[in-house]
């Protein structure tokens, strides 16, 4: 809402508080009394000009009240600033304040429904909605109303500006087309910009919902580097662990020669006493059993466990378990950044176990004591619970997820095509054709060729992941907690395509 200073306090020509305050056509502001007079001496002169800014009208301009006459008696001061809106009465009404419904730019004055049904109805009266600066719609050089809109000039423009003005010859328009194809104008820019304002608040929305991956990921990877530094503290531990274990079998071997090369030496002087002895008969007494004539005893153990210790065998491999440890947590790094998605896995009916129920979705199976007399087929096991995945895997890195906590006795891995069917050696785990992470009672296990390690860390989800990198031939195990842990990881040549491999002693798991 826009605002318009009225007026000083003091009406300039008689130089006191206004009493009755009207307008002219200009804005200045006079007392009614005052610029009656002043319009009186005009009479016959040829025109009018306002006392105060010497603009000149041809007729004599219409007054119009600037205060209500019921408000005179209060401050002046109040009226300073008011809202241009509040001051568009009508000017016929003297004697009230009657809202203006339109406006005449032929005689510049404001109308109530009232004097607009008495007003003269002729074509040089031009009617249109109130305004308080009827000169803005009249054209400055003729005192004309606008009629035409000049193409070329971009203004608007009287009758006479058209035909005799410095727009003769223009290309010109009636108001009302020239406002509609502008108005048409307006509403493309309105479409563009309402469009332009949806692809924004898309873009918007896009970015709010990659700031809340973002975060995401960033907990993710702070998560990551934290359980990245115990893993590597671990690793350090157990690294110097080893280094120290392997010193102190040194310092004991050090300590065991120096007993034998003493014992050596005893033994040398000994022999040495007996060679420069004279006596025949004290050298012949010696006996042949003793301690002197034993020059072997251990001594392939000692050269054995020289080599040991001098090329670091029995486990003080620092290149191998630091290559195992820093091959672990680069996994660890490729299954939080570079695995796009789980693979996603049905299983086999043709090779599950009778012993075994499979779901219809073919995802989970469960071990109920219950026989199965499904048809006896190569690919079936007979021996273990267990099934194999339909589909198998030569290339590329995936995952999958397995959810075990229906179960405490189970196993998971996988296996090639190629492993035995019928026999106690077809578990996971139990054969060179298969790999496998295990829990039984509460521990973790992985079992590779039937060589069984239990793993330090205890189950501590009911889900756990199976990582393959095929090209770099590693298996991982991950236990999903929050944050996530590495479990074991094989790492091994692979010559056929891979299955997946689920085996339920007890209970049901999942994919």
């Amino acid at each position: 809402m826009s605002f318009h200073l009225r007026f000083g306090l003091e009406c300039s020509i008689c130089l006191k508080s206004y009493r009755n305050p009207v307008e002219l056509p200009c804005g200045d502001k006079f007392c009614r009394v005052c610029i009656d007079g002043v319009l009186d001496t005009q009479e016959g002169s040829g025109g009018y000009s306002c006392p105060e800014c010497r603009k000149r009208f041809r007729s004599r301009p219409v007054l119009q009240r600037c205060i209500p006459e019921s408000e005179t008696a209060q401050p002046l001061d109040e009226f300073l600033f008011e809202p241009m809106e509040s001051r568009v009465f009508c000017t016929q009404c003297v004697d009230s304040s009657v809202p203006a419904v339109r406006s005449c730019l032929h005689c510049e004055a404001y109308l109530c429904d009232n004097h607009l049904r008495a007003h003269n109805k002729g074509p040089d009266h031009d009617l249109s909605d109130p305004t308080t600066s009827l000169q803005l719609r009249k054209c400055s050089t003729h005192n004309e109303p606008f009629k035409y809109y000049c193409i070329k000039d971009g203004s608007c423009i009287c009758v006479t500006c058209s035909l005799a003005g410095e727009h003769r010859g223009h290309q010109v328009e009636i108001l009302d087309e020239a406002s509609e194809k502008k108005k048409r104008k307006f509403r493309n820019v309105k479409h563009n910009h309402l469009t332009k304002r949806e692809e924004m608040e898309e873009r918007v929305q896009t970015l709010q919902e990659h700031s809340r991956k973002v975060a995401e990921k960033e907990e993710r990877v702070t998560a990551l580097f934290r359980d990245l530094r115990r893993r590597l503290e671990d690793l350090e531990k157990r690294v110097l662990r080893d280094i120290s274990g392997r010193a102190e079998r040194i310092s004991i071997s050090i300590r065991d020669l120096e007993i034998k090369k003493e014992e050596l030496s005893r033994k040398l002087r000994h022999i040495e006493e007996l060679c420069n002895v004279t006596d025949p008969l004290t050298v012949l007494q010696e006996s042949d059993t003793g301690d002197l004539w034993d020059t072997e005893d251990g001594d392939n153990e000692d050269r054995e466990r020289h080599e040991e210790l001098l090329h670091d065998g029995g486990g003080l491999d620092v290149a191998g378990v630091l290559h195992t440890g820093l091959s672990d947590i680069i996994t660890e790094v490729n299954v939080y950044f570079y695995i796009q998605g789980a693979a996603d896995i049905l299983l086999d009916v043709n090779t599950a176990s009778n012993k075994l129920y499979i779901a219809n979705d073919r995802k989970s199976i469960s071990r109920s004591g219950i026989t199965y007399n499904r048809p006896e087929t190569p690919e079936r096991f007979d021996d273990f619970p267990q099934v194999l995945s339909s589909q198998s895997f030569s290339s590329g890195r995936l995952y999958w997820d397995v959810d075990v906590g229906g179960s405490d006795f189970w196993r998971v891995g996988m296996c090639y095509p190629s492993i035995e069917r019928k026999d106690l050696q077809s578990g996971v785990g139990r054969n060179n054709r298969s790999l496998g992470l295990l829990r039984s009672h509460n521990q973790y296990f992985v079992r590779r060729d039937n060589n069984e390690i239990p793993l330090p860390t205890n189950p501590s989800s009911n889900r756990v992941r199976i990582y393959l990198d095929y090209e770099a031939g590693r298996i991982s195990f991950y236990d999903l907690c929050d944050p996530i842990r590495h479990l074991h990881t094989f790492t091994t040549t692979f010559t056929e395509p891979l299955h997946a491999v689920l085996c339920a002693a007890k209970g049901c798991i999942k994919m």
